[in-house]
């Protein structure tokens, strides 16, 4: 399983840096959905009575357009988006946003075989993935280019594959009876001991491992479905075995990744969403997948993976189109158009509350609080169930950060929130701040 990188800062008693109060600890966010590829963080929210968050940010770049979401590791910010004719891979200083370096290489706005909805996104939209054992930064842009950086070099390439050219992957086919839609490669890779894994969707295989050093290809999957849009592979231990959950254009897969029996199938369950639109991340916990989507479905489901294959415990008619449920002290959560609290067990409705419009990512921090962005720049602070459990509550509100949608996930490391929308404008703020926004009543 990929390494943690969990960094712990020592506070300095009474200091500030750079006119900001001393962080007393954090954890790195180096991979899509933070540490364990979750939502689920040990970092506290940074929440008190009086004050939590000030509206205004420490700083703020601009990054090129793309709905990927920022990665954090060792105070140095990963990002990427594109900008006259080129994608960027960019890294920043955490606290300051000083770019450190800059990487680019020439790619179209929309990947090769786009089609559809155009005027809603553009740019890369996978979130890059970053390996503790080597220091390399793997990205993925929408026209499958893949690449390996050095982070110890000044973002020196390293290798490079584009999966398209590759590979001659056609264009996505049209899903049941609505429009026939294709946004090019989505899915962040998944670093596995000396492969990174990565969603290619070809007629050789769905899943391809590539040698994390040097590019070589090692495996292809069993499944050979189209790729799905989703946000990401997530790694699953099914009896003692480790494996890989996808959401392929067609249905969920779960691949085995043990030595001498990678990229076989354990288990299938049929999900194929009308617009390709299957963009919600499969969540983990032990040995359960919940996907869920809108369109067809407008339902979220509960399956229990076996060596034996998936078996359905739950499906209510509740759903996320865009995010990934968060499952934490037995519930899940997730931000769309509402926050909304289910029962792990039984699927059943506890609450939900809120105005976040369609794009929306969920965090539960360390203190147990839940940490949602959503529309276009709301961000809300709220109680989970742990402390409200029949009612939705939220701590604090404030809209109106972003001009355009946030589809990019909310990321909190060292005491920092950073929230970036798909134009790529990337803000850091600051928590256990006083807050200038007004706070909702009780």
């Amino acid at each position: 399983m990929p390494r943690l990188l969990l960094t712990m800062i020592v506070a300095i008693a009474g200091g500030t840096v750079g006119g900001l109060p001393a962080v007393g600890w954090a954890d790195d966010w180096p991979h899509w959905r933070g540490p364990g590829r979750n939502d689920v963080v040990a970092e506290p929210s940074g929440w008190s009575p009086r004050g939590w968050l000030r509206r205004e940010p420490i700083w703020t770049k601009n990054v090129g357009e793309g709905g990927t979401s920022p990665i954090v590791v060792k105070g140095r910010v990963y990002t990427m988006g594109w900008s006259g004719g080129s994608d960027s891979v960019v890294c920043l200083d955490a606290a300051t946003g000083a770019v450190v370096w800059t990487q680019s290489y020439g790619s179209p706005r929309h990947a090769r075989h786009a089609t559809g909805d155009e005027g809603l996104y553009a740019g890369p939209s996978s979130t890059p993935e970053f390996d503790g054992e080597t220091g390399f930064l793997y990205t993925l842009g929408l026209d499958g280019e893949l690449n390996c950086w050095d982070t110890n070099a000044d973002g020196r390439r390293v290798w490079r594959l584009n999966l398209y050219d590759e590979y001659r992957v056609p264009r996505r086919d049209k899903i049941g009876r609505q429009g026939l839609r294709d946004y090019g490669y989505s899915t962040a890779p998944l670093i596995q001991g000396d492969s990174v894994i990565v969603e290619v969707g070809d007629d050789e295989g769905n899943l391809m491992a590539f040698e994390k050093k040097s590019g070589r290809r090692q495996w292809a999957s069993q499944n050979k479905d189209q790729a799905g849009h989703t946000g990401g592979l997530v790694p699953i231990t099914v009896e003692s075995v480790p494996c890989v959950a996808v959401l392929t254009l067609r249905r969920l897969l779960v691949a085995r990744l043990d030595r001498g029996r990678e990229g076989e199938t354990v288990a299938e369950y049929e999900w194929a969403t009308e617009f390709a639109n299957n963009i919600a991340t499969p969540a983990v916990h032990g040995d359960s997948v919940l996907v869920t989507s809108g369109y067809n479905h407008e339902s979220i489901c509960r399956l229990q993976i076996t060596l034996g294959g998936a078996k359905k415990l739950w499906e209510q008619p509740v759903h996320a189109k865009i995010c990934s449920p968060v499952v934490y002290g037995g519930h899940v959560y997730w931000a769309w158009q509402k926050l909304h609290c289910l029962d792990f067990e039984t699927g059943e409705p506890r609450w939900s509350g809120g105005r976040f419009g369609d794009a929306g990512s969920c965090v539960v921090t360390g203190d147990g609080k839940l940490l949602a962005w959503g529309g276009r720049g709301t961000l809300v602070l709220a109680e989970s169930a742990t402390a409200s459990p029949h009612a939705y509550k939220s701590l604090v509100e404030i809209n109106g950060l972003a001009p355009t949608d946030v589809w990019p996930h909310i990321v909190l490391s060292g005491g920092r929130l950073f929230c970036k929308d798909r134009a790529g404008t990337l803000q850091c703020m600051v928590i256990g701040q006083p807050t200038t926004a007004a706070q909702p009543k009780p």
